[in-house]
């Protein structure tokens, strides 16, 4: 019960951040805030703030995070890593398959379910993703997209560290589903090895990206510009699928 209740605080919290920012955003909009505009359709009037909030994003990067990822994939073998990563996205199941069914797809939800039930069984924790093997296809819900299904306004863009590009809606969207997360509720008493999982999870996340590095450095004089517009555009698709 005592877990129950700290989970709902948690959801409450990150859906009031989430309510307070767009109500915000939407009023600034609402008065005739005709400046957030940038003339590439990104409605960025943090643009300042976003840009400050990037450099401290990339510092932190440089200096921790991508040294991390790149020594966990020169050590770590292909097969542990790929274990890794299935077992993190298989307990995501959970959160992406209740975010189908509150958007109103039951046969996605109803696949991710399939999913959760087949890679903890037979693929081991999930470690193996024996369910794709069987072309039941890996969702990509979130509550973000849940709260954009809903009408929910997204509001101005946001950058914020370790988060990344988001906006109001996306960001108590994105508390959410941390609080929901079926993993950090099962290991909140043992602070050691939950703060573990946070790093490994991390790091594994990062060591994903390293391919899109050097894409991004030679598509791009303006390396901000075009993450926030691939991520705009990607966003988008993922609220029309």
């Amino acid at each position: 019960m005592k877990r129950m209740l700290q989970v709902c605080a948690r959801v409450l919290a990150a859906l009031t951040l989430g309510a307070t920012l767009a109500l915000v955003s939407a009023q600034a909009q609402e008065n005739g805030d005709g400046n957030g505009g940038n003339g590439n359709g990104a409605y960025d009037p943090l643009e300042g703030f976003n840009r400050a909030m990037f450099a401290v994003n990339e510092g932190i990067d440089q200096v921790a995070l991508k040294p991390a990822a790149q020594a966990y994939e020169a050590v770590v073998p292909l097969p542990a890593r790929v274990g890794v990563a299935n077992f993190y996205d298989n307990i995501w199941d959970v959160n992406r398959s209740g975010n189908a069914f509150l958007q109103g797809k039951p046969r996605e939800g109803l696949t991710g379910l399939a999913r959760l039930l087949i890679n903890s069984t037979i693929g081991i924790f999930g470690l193996f993703d024996v369910a794709s093997e069987l072309e039941l296809e890996e969702g990509d819900e979130d509550f973000g997209q849940t709260l954009a299904v809903w009408g929910v306004p997204d509001g101005p863009y946001l950058f914020l560290p370790f988060v990344g590009p988001s906006n109001p809606r996306d960001l108590a969207g994105w508390g959410v589903d941390q609080a929901t997360y079926p993993l950090w509720a099962h290991v909140e008493d043992r602070p050691a090895l939950r703060n573990s999982l946070v790093v490994l999870g991390a790091v594994r996340g990062r060591a994903a990206l390293l391919p899109a590095d050097t894409v991004i450095s030679d598509a791009s004089f303006d390396k901000y510009t075009y993450i926030r517009s691939a991520a705009l555009q990607r966003r988008a698709a993922q609220i029309r699928d």
